[in-house]
C-alpha cells in the first residue's frame, strides 16, 4: 500500500474528504518526524514506538576492493512494533 492508498481507505474508513486526511497524515508524520529528530520518541499504545537510536562506528569491508574502511558513529531512526500490531500481524497467517 502506498500513500494515496492509504489516504483512500482511511478516508473511506472515516467517511472524511481525501484532502483532509490528507493533511491529517501529513501533519502525523511531520510531528513523528520533527520529535525523533530531537532524540524523543513517539508511543502510540498498541502500534508501536519511533525512536533515535545511537549507530556505534564500525570498520566495514569494500566489496569491491576488499579494503577495510571506516564507517562513523550515527544516529538512526528506529520503529519498534507494539505487542497489538505484532498480534495482529501473527494471527493473520
Amino acid at each position: 500500500m502506498n500513500k494515496t492508498e492509504l489516504i483512500e481507505a482511511a478516508a473511506e474508513k472515516t467517511e472524511l474528504p481525501k484532502s483532509s486526511v490528507e493533511a491529517v497524515l501529513k501533519a502525523l508524520t511531520d510531528t513523528i518526524v520533527a520529535t525523533v529528530a530531537k532524540k524523543e520518541q513517539v508511543t502510540l499504545p498498541g502500534f508501536g514506538t519511533w525512536k533515535a537510536s545511537e549507530r556505534a562506528a564500525r570498520v566495514g569491508r569494500n566489496p569491491q576492493t576488499g579494503e577495510d574502511i571506516k564507517i562513523a558513529a550515527t544516529t538512526v531512526p528506529t520503529f519498534k512494533a507494539g505487542s497489538g500490531f505484532k498480534e495482529t500481524v501473527k494471527a493473520s497467517k
